[in-house]
């Protein structure tokens, strides 16, 4: 098996990847959201209008 970040043969510590480097790399893409699958569902959309509107008026308000 070999590592899903670069390619390398894994490191059974790590597995599935070769190091805490492309452990951290994977880490790093979930948390900043790379990994998300955008959604083309119209209630998905509706919703995230609606919060994008509710955080500009409370921005406004401060």
């Amino acid at each position: 098996m070999s590592c899903p970040i670069c390619g390398k043969p894994t490191e059974v510590k790590y597995r599935p990847f070769c190091s805490k480097r492309c452990a951290d790399v994977d880490l790093a893409k979930w948390v900043s959201g790379s990994y998300a699958i955008p959604s083309t569902d119209p209630e998905d959309m509706e919703e995230a209008i609606e919060a994008a509107e509710k955080a500009r008026q409370e921005e406004t308000r401060h």
